[in-house]
């Protein structure tokens, strides 16, 4: 199998990324601050998020279907919450304040779709999220700093990110290849979170795909 093979896209979430040029030396210090009043929303949205995938649950037990409403809600939760990790602590690829939104928002420099599945594994509910997800969540631990995949806070990710702020603060440039690094671990959270939030059966790949695009020549 070649490489350009073995480095195909994973078409069921896609995360995508623009570096904002330039950004500011001082504003990444105080944008976790600014982003409270996302943080305050996001709080009773991941509640609900929560709710409406235990009814999924049920319906794709049932229907093999995720209704898509609920679908719609949770990939706007997802949106909403890569947006304000980009903006705040997850990345600090841009100083552009996010949208308090569910939609997708294109002009957006951080952008992220899930393609809706006609029909669902009524099987593959009852353990992906759960024990298929196990190795995953291990993984993205480290990454974020714990088990919850809806902030993107501490870990791995949050200490590149303010590595990342220094870069700018004294040279006024984020290292590309930083940037490729950051965006390429948050994508992995991202596909776990869709992956176990049962918005999709393809099992996220054990693969950092770095860069701001998921065109094949960002993979690593």
């Amino acid at each position: 199998m070649s490489m350009d093979t073995q480095r195909t896209p994973y078409p069921s979430v896609v995360v995508t990324a623009r570096l904002d040029a330039p950004l500011s030396r001082w504003l990444w210090l105080v944008k976790w601050i600014l982003a409270i009043p996302h943080w305050i929303v996001l709080v009773f949205l991941w509640i609900a998020f929560f709710f409406v995938t235990v009814i999924a649950f049920f319906a794709i037990l049932f229907t093999e279907r995720y209704p898509r409403g609920l679908f719609d809600f949770n990939l706007g939760v997802l949106r909403w919450s890569w947006r304000v990790s980009y903006y705040a602590c997850g990345a600090l690829g841009t100083d552009r304040y996010p949208p308090f939104s569910l939609g997708p928002h294109p002009d957006y420099p951080a952008r992220l779709d899930v393609a809706y599945p006609k029909r669902l594994s009524r099987s593959l509910v009852l353990v992906k999220w759960w024990l298929l997800a196990i190795p995953q969540y291990l993984i993205i631990a480290f990454f974020t700093g714990g088990t919850r995949v809806s902030w993107w806070g501490g870990g791995l990710i949050s200490l590149l990110a303010v590595i990342a702020g220094f870069a700018v603060m004294f040279t006024e440039r984020y290292p590309k290849d930083l940037f490729a690094l950051v965006v390429g671990l948050n994508r992995w959270v991202v596909r776990v979170a869709a992956y176990a939030s049962l918005m999709t059966d393809a099992y996220p790949p054990f693969r950092l795909d770095q860069g701001g695009t998921e065109e094949p020549d960002g993979f690593l």
